[in-house]
């Protein structure tokens, strides 16, 4: 095997265990625990799960954005040859914005309101290359029409409030782009925007990264989405990864209970009718503070036997690529997985 494609294989970005603990006045609260997964230049991961089940902490972790007093631990977390888990601040904020970027679910309040597009742009830029402002400039001005900006150059002297919502997610995803990051995680980029736009956004990050070379994770709530965009799937629940592999043996043959619960929610063109009743996923979240033990979605789960409440072991495909953390997966559903797919193709 030739030296670069031994590089092509090798994963960019390794995590193995992680899990993220924060002190509470009731306790500790386990947001994410044993969290494991890889990805490959090029590839996409989606993680898709319920509000607060700890995708947008993953993401702060790898970013070493998390707060102070929250830590996390892994037992690998290495990003590019790097160890994540014992890199100091300065190492961090050398690698922020030059080799790993993130886009930020609200682009209103990630952007600074004091000041302009302009000075935003080109401080990403002038923080970690030497070619000074009149390079930076030059590249804000590039990468603003590349993210498809009419009138670049004018948009440099304005302010985020002077744009509408999908052109400041455009600038965000231009100054994540400022110094051709190797890794881009997008945390729900387009929530807060129409669904013409949000089409358009997506696309937009699909053709970026594929012209680049890029890796990206895309946190998102929508299936949709993650049948259009991704090469694998994490699907998370209360702090864990319940079920992780390539995106049509996901859609195809969905094998953890949550999972099939997530698909039964998506209405599908011309066979869910109007005025039906979709499918939901009764009950809440339990608390994660405190003790946790066995399988956290046993209280919401049609086959929840009382072996559930004991520890719960993860289930591999023989290739391997396809896992679930269930001890009795039961059936699938293969007609609505393939028109999801198809729909969103």
């Amino acid at each position: 095997m030739h030296q670069s494609e031994t590089s092509q294989d090798k994963p960019l970005l390794t995590v193995d265990n992680l899990a993220i603990d924060i002190p509470t006045s009731a306790g500790t609260l386990h947001a994410v625990r044993g969290i494991s997964f890889d990805l490959k230049r090029g590839e996409t991961l989606c993680i898709v799960g319920e509000s607060g089940s700890g995708k947008s902490l993953t993401s702060l972790a790898l970013m070493g954005l998390l707060g102070k007093r929250i830590r996390p631990r892994a037992e690998r977390m290495e990003f590019g040859g790097i160890d994540l888990t014992k890199a100091n601040a300065n190492t961090m904020r050398k690698l922020r914005g030059a080799r790993m970027s993130m886009i930020f679910q609200e682009p209103m309040t990630s952007l600074n309101p004091a000041y302009t597009i302009g000075d935003q742009l080109i401080e990403a830029m002038t923080l970690h290359d030497s070619g000074g402002r009149s390079k930076a400039r030059l590249r804000a001005i590039e990468l603003l029409e590349k993210v498809g900006i009419t009138a670049a150059e004018s948009r440099l002297s304005q302010f985020p409030h002077q744009l509408s919502g999908g052109l400041r997610q455009r600038v965000m995803i231009a100054m994540a782009l400022m110094c051709g990051p190797e890794l881009i995680i997008a945390d729900e980029p387009t929530t807060a925007l129409d669904v013409t736009i949000q089409a358009q956004i997506l696309r937009l990050l699909a053709d970026l990264q594929r012209e680049m070379n890029m890796a990206m994770i895309l946190i998102t709530h929508d299936l949709g989405v993650v049948a259009r965009i991704a090469d694998k799937v994490a699907v998370m629940y209360a702090g864990e990864l319940v079920e992780t592999g390539p995106v049509h043996e996901i859609f195809t043959a969905p094998s953890h209970p949550y999972t099939r619960g997530l698909l039964r929610c998506i209405p599908l063109p011309g066979k869910t009718e109007r005025g039906s009743v979709l499918g939901t996923i009764p009950g809440i979240v339990p608390s994660l503070v405190g003790t946790v033990e066995g399988c956290t979605f046993r209280t919401r789960c049609e086959h929840a036997t009382p072996a559930c409440r004991a520890a719960i072991p993860v289930h591999s495909a023989p290739q391997g690529a396809h896992s679930f953390r269930c001890i009795h997966p039961t059936g699938c559903l293969p007609d609505t997985a393939a028109q999801i797919t198809r729909t969103s193709a």
